[in-house]
């Protein structure tokens, strides 16, 4: 009998959805729209009933489905609780036992930067590796890490926080980060870091550059323009790549991962943004793991929901 399982990705937005054999095969995805009125609470519901619905069309058995991994916005205690996931309106809320309660199935929950790094691990990037540390570059900078194949989350769901580690000085960064610090990671290796980056060479300095016929100014443009070789937008670049070169090593001191995967729409930069965080890793890194390598994501927006399969299917 065939065995199957279902991986979920929750966001502020939507929820996606696929279902897996148990091998990590993806067999079909789709999305279902994340309802945030009234604090949430028709969120598992919704969820509970769509992966119903699809257990029902396809005529799966409970026997069949080995259970139901989730992803969600915030740190998760105990794969299970979520002490606050303000985009969602939820407040202390044991996500596992009541989506379990709602379908019959096994549910076991993490945050959802940590679910991608291990969807990373196991399919995707990282394949092959035991030890992982997943960056994540988006409008902000999120992380997971992955050690003998198993999640980190820390002892209150909040290992992985990458984006929050201060990097540098308040001065060489523009205005104070979401967390309420000056100097994180995440504004400088962000899109939206990169952008106001960007803005401030453009505003103190009369230089010629590309980036001046950009209105919206975009972290892509920034990177194809330093691609191009753009002075300006070589210098906001290696700020960045220099920064997350940096907070490698400090990782890699730590937990000394086997591979860093590079993920999240800043990554699109491919092999110039690897290749430059590397070069700035060895100056900095430890001579025992100067060596580690840095590859690309690979799953894209599945990530999420393979990684929630992973922890049901084989973890």
């Amino acid at each position: 009998m065939d065995q199957f399982c279902f991986g979920v990705d929750l966001g502020g937005t939507t929820v996606k959805i696929g279902l897996f054999t148990v091998d990590g095969m993806l067999q079909e995805k789709w999305e279902i729209p994340t309802r945030t009125e009234n604090q949430g609470a028709a969120i598992l519901s919704d969820i509970a009933a769509s992966i119903q619905n699809k257990v029902d069309v396809r005529h799966l058995t409970k026997e069949q489905v080995t259970g139901i991994g989730i992803g969600v916005p915030g740190p998760v205690l105990n794969e299970n609780r979520v002490q606050g996931c303000v985009n969602l309106g939820w407040g202390n809320v044991c996500v596992a036992d009541e989506l379990s309660a709602l379908t019959g199935m096994k549910v076991k929950a993490a945050n959802d930067a940590n679910v991608a790094a291990l969807g990373e691990q196991w399919q995707g990037g990282g394949k092959g590796y035991q030890n992982i540390v997943m960056f994540t570059l988006g409008t902000g900078v999120g992380g997971g890490i992955i050690q003998n194949g198993q999640i980190v989350s820390g002892a209150n769901g909040a290992a992985g926080e990458i984006g929050h580690m201060v990097i540098t000085e308040p001065e060489n960064v523009v205005g104070t980060c979401g967390c309420g610090h000056q100097g994180c990671l995440e504004q400088i290796a962000s899109a939206t870091g990169i952008v106001n980056l960007a803005k401030r060479q453009l505003t103190e300095c009369d230089e010629a550059s590309i980036l001046r016929q950009y209105a919206p100014l975009t972290a892509k443009d920034v990177l194809d323009a330093a691609k191009a070789g753009d002075a300006l937008a070589c210098r906001v670049a290696e700020q960045m790549m220099q920064a997350l070169g940096r907070a490698a090593a400090y990782i890699a001191c730590v937990m000394n991962p086997d591979v860093f995967v590079i993920g999240g729409g800043v990554s699109r930069a491919g092999e110039y943004l690897t290749e430059g965080i590397r070069r700035y890793y060895q100056q900095y890194a430890f001579h025992a793991s100067a060596e580690t390598p840095f590859v690309l994501a690979s799953l894209g927006n599945d990530a999420g929901m393979t990684g929630a399969a992973g922890m049901v299917c084989n973890f």
